[in-house]
């Protein structure tokens, strides 16, 4: 059987859609996240159990229930096949092409940032400090931010990652204590989105900014 399912009350125990708690089947084990290659090999091998936890937005695995024989079987073989100068070279090929991917996102996501920017020529120069700290802080693998997915388009990522970069930067928005209450948090985020709108429009059309500015304040912290 497979199937998925949160975790239970106790180690060996499952939680169903409908709430009825399971256990494991006799000489199942559990396999932790971390080894992709593994969990991926055991699960089309035949039956097992898929344990994730959600919270928020967000979908965390847990493991994967299966039988221990086969758990082992496919645990060796990949010990084998790992060993080999075929496999190492596979790794190394793989890492410059992950390296090499990731400097090209990265320039890619710098000129996408740049264009939503689109200061004026007596703002050239902030213009690229700031698409440069953006960047450096949201195109890191792993980071989270909104720069890391793919559902929306580049375009829409790097105003995204403005705003938010503005947010923590220029705002008191780390420092509010914000009640809770459903759409408070981001009626307040639609709120400093604007003003940053508004900010930004300045610097677009040139105008004068005193050296109070948030912006430069920011970079020059």
């Amino acid at each position: 059987m497979t199937a998925t399912f949160s975790p239970g009350p106790t180690p060996n125990t499952v939680r169903a859609a409908d709430g009825s708690i399971l256990t494991a089947p006799e000489g199942w084990t559990l396999i932790p996240p971390g080894d992709a290659a593994l969990t991926r090999r055991v699960k089309a091998a035949g039956d097992h159990w898929v344990v994730a936890e959600r919270k928020g937005r967000k979908i965390f695995s847990k493991g994967v229930w299966a039988l221990a024989a086969t758990i082992d079987r496919v645990r060796v073989e990949l010990e084998v096949e790992r060993a080999t100068d075929g496999f190492a070279k596979r790794k190394e090929a793989d890492a410059r092409r992950r390296v090499q991917a990731q400097a090209e996102y990265v320039e890619d996501f710098l000129g996408a940032v740049a264009s939503f920017l689109a200061f004026h020529e007596n703002y050239a120069d902030l213009g690229n400090r700031i698409a440069r700290a953006v960047t450096d802080h949201a195109t890191p693998v792993g980071s989270g931010t909104v720069a890391r997915t793919k559902r929306i388009p580049i375009e829409q990522r790097a105003e995204a990652a403005v705003l938010a970069w503005m947010r923590h930067q220029t705002t008191g928005y780390d420092d509010m204590v914000i009640p809770r209450v459903k759409g408070k948090r981001r009626e307040i985020r639609r709120m400093l989105a604007s003003r940053s709108h508004e900010l930004l429009e300045r610097y677009r059309r040139g105008e004068p900014v005193g050296e109070n500015c948030p912006l430069q304040k920011a970079l020059a912290t």
